[in-house]
């Protein structure tokens, strides 16, 4: 925090400090629910062929404490 601070850094907002943490931490959650779902990494050889891989990312805007987060949520097929 203090780095955040002697940076001038805003904590709130679009591009702020915990804008960005809240939007790693939701993405690395939906990360782990595909990885779960699909049985597999990502980028695991052992997801080729198997009919049911991942297929890139959405946008979508969520409504948080922190205000509005853009997440790129992970798409399978």
């Amino acid at each position: 925090m203090d780095r955040a601070d002697a940076s001038g850094a805003a904590l709130l907002g679009e591009g702020g400090l915990l804008t960005e943490v809240t939007r790693a931490v939701l993405e690395r959650a939906l990360d782990a629910e595909m990885t779960d779902h699909l049985g597999y990494e990502k980028h695991d050889p052992a997801g080729r062929g198997s009919g049911n891989s991942r297929n890139g990312t959405s946008p979508k805007t969520v409504l948080t404490d922190a205000g509005a987060v853009t997440l790129a949520v992970p798409r399978d097929r």
